[in-house]
């Protein structure tokens, strides 16, 4: 657990200062961290996110970020693509720094995935918990931020047992990201890169909030069930009982060697649960047919083709919908790779970006995102972070 950084006393707060941001190439980690360290200023943070290209050296920017940033605990992950201050971005680091005027961070590490024991991941969160109302009682928003590795396949599991220790506060987060490459995704923590692992950030600010989650998605009549799957690989191996990818494609119309990311982006499968529809995103078709899954599949699902609706239309009503009754100094944001995957399709990107900057969105690709108690796909899930007023002290 990282000690956690309080604010001085009698510190006059700067409405819309709130978050620093920056961004840099990764292909030069001395250079890279410099200029991040440059562009946020030389404010006193409680906490530094990175957000990693994986064409960058990554045990190199994590070692380095630890050295620059000394005392201020610095985590992050590997992306499927960065949202900057520009919008959609590759090829980059992207940095938000949370000042110790507005935040105070604590810091849990979940090493070992595989072995992970429920109950001690409920017995440290809530340890964490009552460490973090200890020494910032005065501030009552509170939301805990979850990177975690991409491939382990266990974040259902995860955010099961911390939803359980968290209680009301929200939780949101992001499954590190490869590219589309799908080899080896990585979370950061202590200057080292960590495979099998995750990194919980839990935060306690003066500052409004509002954490998010939305998809431009809507379900139609065509259904379909697993009949055949491996649950603990998220891999459907038949559908109706037929061989999964080829039925899938089938109720498309099309022949199985069409499929890819961008035929999954733009059919999606949903499922229906507490009312409310949850993609369950494809990831790959696998050499013998079976389909692999982002999040959790099992058998006798009922899954139900979804029709997107227009992307960037969508993104604008939905983050303009977070302003209506005051702008957010900053939003950080996961998004699923299989938007951008779409985007890039319908040739939205620049459109796309323009929307992200012009609202103050960053963040990263993710390969599926986490909100509460829920493992969800292909939607985008974050924290809109509201100045507090103006002339407030903090104690």
């Amino acid at each position: 657990m990282d000690a956690p950084v309080l604010p001085s006393a009698g510190e006059t707060l700067v409405p819309g200062v709130v978050v620093k941001t920056a961004h840099a190439p990764a292909q030069h980690p001395r250079e890279a961290l410099a200029t991040l360290v440059r562009e946020m200023g030389d404010e006193d943070l409680s906490l530094v996110v990175l957000f990693v290209s994986p064409s960058g050296d990554l045990p190199a920017i994590a070692a380095e970020a630890a050295a620059v940033f000394g005392a201020t605990p610095v985590i992050g992950c590997s992306t499927a693509g960065e949202i900057s201050p520009r919008g959609y971005t590759e090829g980059e680091i992207v940095a938000v720094g949370f000042p110790k005027s507005h935040f105070v961070a604590l810091i849990q590490f979940v090493a070992d995935l595989k072995a992970m024991l429920r109950k001690d991941v409920v017995r440290s969160t809530v340890k964490l918990r009552g460490e973090l109302a200890r020494v910032a009682p005065q501030w009552t928003s509170e939301f805990a931020f979850l990177m975690v590795d991409g491939l382990s396949l266990l974040e259902d599991q995860l955010v099961s047992a911390l939803s359980t220790a968290l209680g009301p506060t929200p939780l949101f987060g992001g499954s590190a990201g490869d590219g589309l490459d799908f080899k080896q995704t990585f979370v950061i923590h202590e200057g080292r890169v960590h495979r099998d692992a995750a990194v919980l950030a839990l935060i306690r600010t003066d500052c409004a909030i509002k954490v998010f989650n939305f998809d431009h998605l809507t379900p139609t009549e065509r259904k379909m069930v697993v009949t055949e799957a491996d649950p603990e690989r998220r891999v459907v191996r038949e559908i109706n009982g037929e061989p999964a990818a080829r039925e899938y494609a089938r109720l498309l119309g099309m022949d199985p060697e069409q499929l890819s990311p961008f035929i999954f982006a733009a059919h999606p499968v949903v499922v229906k649960v507490g009312g409310k529809h949850h993609v369950r995103a494809i990831q790959k078709v696998e050499p013998n047919g079976d389909l692999t899954f982002f999040s959790a599949i099992d058998e006798g699902l009922v899954l139900t083709l979804a029709d997107p609706r227009d992307i960037a239309r969508d993104l604008d009503a939905a983050l303009g919908d977070l302003a209506l009754r005051s702008r957010p100094q900053a939003i950080i944001a996961c998004d699923c790779i299989l938007r951008r995957v779409e985007a890039e399709q319908k040739q939205a990107i620049r459109a796309l970006s323009g929307i992200l900057s012009a609202n103050k969105v960053v963040g990263f690709s993710t390969y599926g995102e986490q909100l509460n108690s829920v493992h969800v796909n292909q939607t985008m899930t974050g924290i809109a972070i509201y100045a507090p007023p103006g002339g407030k002290k903090a104690p």
